[in-house]
């Protein structure tokens, strides 16, 4: 057992789990009201939408599992850079304008905005079940990091000692998203954020200096792993596969129930758009922790003894917390594996509200009791949120990790099936919601359909047409379809069908 570090870390979890207790008070507002429970009063600014998105897309897995991809798979595994550059300019075009949508009608999910859109509730319905499911396993996925580090600091992992930690920990979420709502993870943000900028900068310079500049770090990368594989004559290869990525995960991320739970919670437009020039910082940040999938190649953390069993454990997720113990003392590994425990909290607490706004605004206001009030609704959001949090506990015990990465993996692109739905009806008037849900079933169904054949265990599906093939992003081969049968069929069933409402386009 490393105490100095449990220590610490012990230490900072009491600190933010009194912070989150504490934040009922900050901004008071009547929180038997969905919109003051669930989206903090819409009233979150620049700074503390900052940190909330960042807290909320930068999550434990993220930290844990980025370096962990880079020191097993290579160069492929920075995909996750262009992809967060990518998304910043939807944000900045796109977003404001769903908000103001948003805002002037009450809407509380992206299953209201369809709904609101195109009044076709079986269509809102799909939007809100593509949350619900994609998120859980995210949930589930961010007890993954945390069982790292705890693993890390030489905490057993096996029996029910072994699950205890996580179990405090989500009591601990569970008692403080309850009593707060969302006020709870944005005031943690910012402590988690910030520790992270301090671990992930330390980390990132000192190694190198250690080893005498980046230059070791590159030289000591197996050469296969450091660049992309150039692709053969007739494929696309690596090439097509990486670009796709980055463009499909960029379209799929503020989609989800969390990331616009976050949005839809800042108090205007502006706000929006200056965290899309501002949010580019994580992406640096990202950038450096990238790279401590190469420095752990460097150090061969992976060959030492000392780490044998975390590795057989935890599998290439152990390289970063091995590189944090080879590298620094005790006191130091304690707050960056806090850092990291911290980051799954933030995420999961946004998530487990935005998937209970969809449960008590979509499915119990929407098809249960509609003449539901604002306190029986918050009231059934606050059970569903200590239900989905219970749930994601029961998942990651009891289901094999392997299978929870295979959910995320079916979650992203799943996701992306919505976007018709949610983001092009802001400016298109054409589309039915009739087509549209015809076009999520098509998509969601090819893009299942790809993801078995790959036995669930890879992002990518190739397509072969006149002697070329393209490996690319199956959430991409899907979205595709998707559009393709929502226009045609929005243009088939038009002389035959009332034009929607059109709320979405006069949100300008």
């Amino acid at each position: 057992m490393n105490w100095p570090a449990l220590i610490v870390f012990i230490a900072l979890f009491v600190f933010v789990t009194g912070l989150g207790l504490a934040a009922a008070r900050w901004r008071a507002g009547d929180l038997s009201l969905l919109s003051e429970w669930g989206l903090g009063g819409r009233r979150f600014g620049t700074f503390v939408t900052w940190f909330l998105l960042g807290g909320d897309l930068y999550t434990a897995y993220t930290f844990i599992a980025v370096p962990a991809l880079i020191y097993g798979a290579g160069a492929v595994g920075f995909f996750a850079i262009p992809y967060t550059v990518i998304i910043y300019p939807i944000l900045y075009l796109v977003f404001p304008r769903l908000w103001r949508l948003a805002h002037r009608n009450g809407y509380v999910t992206s299953a209201d905005v369809v709904l609101g859109r195109y009044g076709n509730r079986w269509l809102a319905l799909a939007v809100a079940v593509t949350g619900l499911v994609a998120t859980m396993p995210y949930i589930a996925l961010q007890l993954v990091g945390m069982q790292v580090v705890i693993g890390a600091m030489g905490v057993p992992g096996d029996g029910l000692l072994g699950d205890l930690p996580l179990i405090i920990a989500f009591v601990i979420l569970a008692a403080f998203t309850y009593t707060s709502g969302l006020r709870a993870p944005a005031m943690i943000a910012v402590v988690k954020d910030v520790l992270i900028y301090v671990v992930v900068f330390a980390v990132a310079l000192w190694i190198p200096y250690k080893l005498g500049g980046f230059a070791p770090v590159f030289a000591a990368v197996p050469p296969a792993k450091l660049l992309l594989a150039p692709p053969a004559a007739d494929t696309f290869g690596s090439y097509s596969a990486y670009a796709t990525l980055a463009m499909g995960s960029a379209l799929a991320l503020f989609l989800y129930p969390h990331s616009m739970t976050a949005i839809l919670s800042s108090s205007s437009p502006n706000a929006i758009r200056r965290n899309a020039a501002l949010l580019p910082a994580y992406s640096l940040v990202l950038g450096f922790l990238a790279l401590l999938g190469f420095m752990a190649l460097a150090l061969k953390v992976g060959g030492s003894p000392a780490y044998a069993d975390g590795f057989k454990r935890y599998g290439n997720n152990f390289a970063v917390p091995a590189l944090i113990l080879e590298t620094f003392p005790d006191w130091f590994a304690g707050m960056a594996f806090a850092a990291i425990a911290i980051g799954a909290l933030v995420p999961s607490a946004i998530m487990s509200i935005a998937c209970a706004n969809i449960v008590s605004r979509n499915l119990y206001k929407g098809f249960l009791r509609p003449n539901a009030t604002g306190a029986q609704q918050t009231a059934v959001a606050k059970i569903a949120s200590l239900v989905i949090k219970a749930g994601a506990l029961v998942f990651i015990i009891f289901i094999p990790v392997p299978f929870a990465i295979q959910f995320q993996l079916l979650g992203g692109l799943w996701m992306s099936q919505v976007l018709p739905s949610v983001i092009l009806g802001l400016y298109l008037r054409m589309l039915n919601g009739w087509a549209l849900l015809a076009g999520w079933v098509v998509g969601a169904g090819l893009g299942t359909w790809m993801a078995s054949t790959t036995s669930f265990k890879s992002a990518v599906f190739t397509v072969s047409f006149l002697g070329t093939s393209y490996p690319s992003y199956i959430a991409l081969w899907a979205l595709g379809a998707n559009i393709i049968v929502s226009v045609v069929l929005s243009l088939l069933l038009k002389p035959f069908v009332a034009p929607a409402a059109g709320h979405a386009i006069a949100a300008d």
